[in-house]
């Protein structure tokens, strides 16, 4: 059984169907790793597409359709998988009114992924993402600063905002550690559902958290970083721009075993 799955609405997508969609950028999406056919955070990921379908389209599919959209990937594929599902309204974009445009779900499936080993190397950009706090298609700048990372030497990229404080990475949520306590940046950003599960297990772990501010002139004080996405809820970080962190194996260890205590769900 293939791993590859592209459904539309919950069947197999055409070849005509998916062409329009090769010129589009008018869209959101989630995406998350899927064991034993069953998800962590559920209800954050149809969070995320509900509300940024409220803000893109002034309208969102129920969560059961959606989720019968998923369950129907996931039955055509094996029970490990990648699985990305993207929202969009059929009129695409440059169409000033699309009030009335059915919105459309197509689901992704591929193979696993647990992502890099690391640690990691991280470029500092200054840039902003337009729309941070939802997770939108057509951002062609963090490729780009991915690649010119690895150019110059670095494994990828984040980025400082316009008032010097670091927010999130290229695909990334940033977290650190001050030896005690899970820091979390103070910026806009993209709040990853990997973050959420992580966020909600630390409280009932008992384990200390804060928001602050995180400029790379503070890094030099902090006693480890990591990144997380719908891969992982950590991968080392070793150096960020020109400054050095150092390993936190226990800050790691902690928040693999946070994000492992949350269930996994059928959807």
């Amino acid at each position: 059984m293939t791993s590859l799955v592209v459904q539309r609405n919950g069947r197999a997508a055409t070849a005509e169907e998916l062409a329009p969609l090769a010129f589009a950028g008018y869209a959101h999406f989630t995406a998350m790793q899927v064991r034993a056919g069953k998800v962590r955070g559920l209800d954050l990921h149809l969070e995320r597409l509900r509300l940024a379908s409220m803000e893109l389209f002034g309208r969102a599919l129920p969560d059961d359709r959606m989720r019968s959209h998923l369950r129907a990937a996931l039955e055509a594929g094996p029970a490990d998988v990648s699985l990305t599902a993207t929202v969009y309204s059929s009129p695409g974009e440059f169409i000033g009114d699309a009030s009335d445009a059915e919105i459309e779900v197509l689901v992704r499936t591929g193979p696993p992924s647990s992502g890099p080993a690391g640690p990691l190397a991280l470029a500092t950009v200054e840039y902003e993402r337009v729309l941070p706090s939802f997770k939108h298609v057509g951002e062609v700048a963090k490729t780009y600063f991915m690649r010119r990372a690895v150019r110059d030497g670095f494994d990828d990229a984040a980025f400082v905002d316009r008032r010097g404080r670091l927010s999130e990475g290229t695909i990334w949520n940033l977290a650190f550690w001050d030896g005690d306590a899970v820091v979390w940046p103070d910026a806009e950003m993209l709040t990853g559902t990997t973050m959420g599960i992580v966020r909600r297990q630390l409280d009932r772990l008992g384990v200390p958290q804060r928001v602050e501010e995180i400029t790379p002139a503070v890094l030099s004080t902090l006693a480890g970083a990591v990144v997380m996405n719908s891969w992982t809820p950590g991968v080392a970080v070793h150096r960020i721009g020109a400054v050095p962190v150092p390993a936190a194996p226990r800050f790691l260890d902690l928040l693999h075993r946070a994000y492992r205590a949350e269930p996994l769900t059928e959807c």
